[in-house]
């Protein structure tokens, strides 16, 4: 088999099940009014629905990145891609909230199978600067495209179909990916490298329990006794489970590669730009379907742009950005770029024109394709090739943390500016008020009689609309700090990293 053919079968592979896995988190955005009304979910329930995906899945990324290096990263890639493929199936034919739920489960686990094998595939195949930065570009901008084509997929298919169609609509995908990966040879760690089984359990614990806390805490409070239950069991274990790894001769998570300058700063780089990113994607669907009461089929079409700047900006000028700049302000560049998206829209209106809604959508687009290429291609080239698998882990899993930060706190900020900005006509019935007040969506749909709903609605809008833009400010805000922060730790960075700083653990222990 031609190395090409190998190198073109790897790209593909890595960008579409990438590519699915994000799009799998952000398409319920659309779905869920469909999916609430014809299976009589509660909003608890629902919850579950759309968070259990990322609590599995990211406790799951660093054992699951670990057996990769271990049993082979094809075959991971394989196992994951075909649970995913059956899952998919499942939750398309739920038939009730529970089977939902825990399809959506097992699609979580496939995904923690999937991602750290393809980006760790890209590290193996490609040995050369160049073609490793132009690879983990390509995946790293469809990955990043996927918060926007969630959407986009949501309201194409539920324009034409019921609610089901966008999970199936990843089977035939899927396959394909099956068929281009009997192209790419299996390659794992060359020595026998033991699982502690400990270790194990202590991440899955400690990640899952945090993800939960962070989830829970902007929503319900600390004090709610499952959010501190879940706080000190995350604590404690991922303190057990750090002082476990240290102590290992072949750990689950080799703490030493957090001493590296280049690999630290490119994980918390990833954390905090998506941090912003998995905000930025769900404000704007519901700027787009409540705010200006677009179809879904119209609110999926206006992601384009931004979806497209992602892809391109990754795949196709991270290679000569590095080479022209240097990492670090290629990094800062990409920063610079969403910071500029979200501060247009810190000024948006309801009747905004569209071609302001674009030029920030570009922004953040290219921005985000951008940074996530040079800091997932510097994580990458920093780390032997053997641990790949568990180095890709560590990268997944601070894009997860990131996600579920982003949502709570900035999710949190506008949700908190929403009920102080809101003024409601006098002499509602107060169950009206608690209930417009708790979301923006009840007070576009109140059902009241005119002229009370438009001026419900007016007032609900300017406040939502104030949330968005102080949402924006602050993400735009700490965007930047970020940008500053990379170039300080980032500058100097050589151009091109395909060395092994970190001795392996076996020469480790004969120095």
């Amino acid at each position: 088999m031609s190395s090409r053919v190998t190198g073109y079968a790897t790209i593909a592979v890595a960008c579409l099940a990438q590519l699915i896995v994000t799009v799998d988190m952000t398409v319920l955005h659309l779905a869920a009014p469909a999916l609430s009304a014809q299976l009589g979910a509660s909003s608890v329930t629902m919850l579950w629905i759309v968070d259990i995906y990322g609590l599995t899945m990211a406790g799951l990324l660093v054992t699951l990145g670990n057996l990769g290096d271990r049993l082979g990263r094809r075959r991971m890639l394989v196992w994951g891609v075909s649970a995913f493929a059956v899952a998919s199936v499942l939750a398309a034919y739920a038939p009730n909230v529970e089977m939902l739920i825990v399809a959506r489960a097992v699609l979580g686990v496939a995904g923690a199978a999937i991602l750290p094998a393809t980006t760790s595939l890209l590290r193996v195949v490609f040995t050369t600067q160049k073609a490793r930065t132009a690879a983990v570009g390509a995946s790293a901008g469809f990955s990043a495209a996927g918060f926007a084509v969630g959407p986009i997929v949501g309201g194409l298919l539920l324009n034409q179909f019921w609610w089901g169609s966008v999970f199936l609509v990843n089977v035939p995908i899927l396959l394909l990916v099956l068929a281009a990966a009997r192209f790419i040879p299996e390659s794992r760690a060359p020595q026998r490298l033991p699982l502690d089984l400990t270790s194990v359990l202590l991440s899955v614990v400690g990640v899952v329990a945090a993800v939960y806390t962070i989830k829970a805490v902007f929503f319900v409070g600390l004090w709610h006794l499952d959010v501190m239950i879940a706080l000190v069991l995350g604590v404690v274990a991922l303190g057990l489970f750090a002082r476990r790894q240290r102590r290992l001769p072949v750990p689950l998570i080799d703490l030493r590669l957090f001493q590296n300058r280049q690999f630290s700063t490119s994980v918390g780089s990833n954390l905090v730009a998506v941090f912003t990113l998995s905000a930025f994607g769900l404000i704007i669907s519901q700027y787009f379907q409540v705010v200006r009461e677009w179809t879904p089929l119209n609110a999926g079409i206006a992601y384009v742009p931004g979806a497209l700047a992602a892809v391109l900006a990754g795949g196709l000028l991270a290679a000569t950005t590095i080479n022209r700049i240097g990492r670090g302000f290629a990094v800062a560049l990409g920063l610079v770029l969403a910071a500029i998206g979200f501060a247009l829209l810190a000024s948006v209106e309801a009747h905004s024109p569209y071609g302001l809604v674009v030029v920030a959508q570009i922004a953040v687009g290219a921005g985000a394709g951008l940074t996530l290429t040079v800091t997932s291609d510097t994580i990458l080239g920093t780390v032997p090739r053997d641990r790949a698998g568990a180095a890709a882990a560590i990268s997944v899993t601070a894009y997860e943390l990131g996600g579920s930060l982003g949502i709570a706190i900035i999710g949190s900020v506008l949700s908190g500016i929403y009920r102080a900005q809101l003024v409601l006509p006098d002499g509602l019935p107060q169950a009206v008020v608690d209930q417009v007040r708790g979301s923006f969506s009840a007070a576009v749909a109140n059902g009241l009689p005119e002229p009370v709903a438009t001026a419900v609605r007016t007032a609900a809008t300017e406040a939502y609309l104030s949330g968005i833009r102080t949402s924006m400010a602050f993400s735009a805000a700490i965007t930047v700090v970020l940008a500053l922060v990379v170039v300080k730790f980032l500058r100097g960075v050589p151009k091109v990293i395909d060395q092994e700083p970190v001795p392996e653990p076996d020469a480790a222990r004969g120095a």
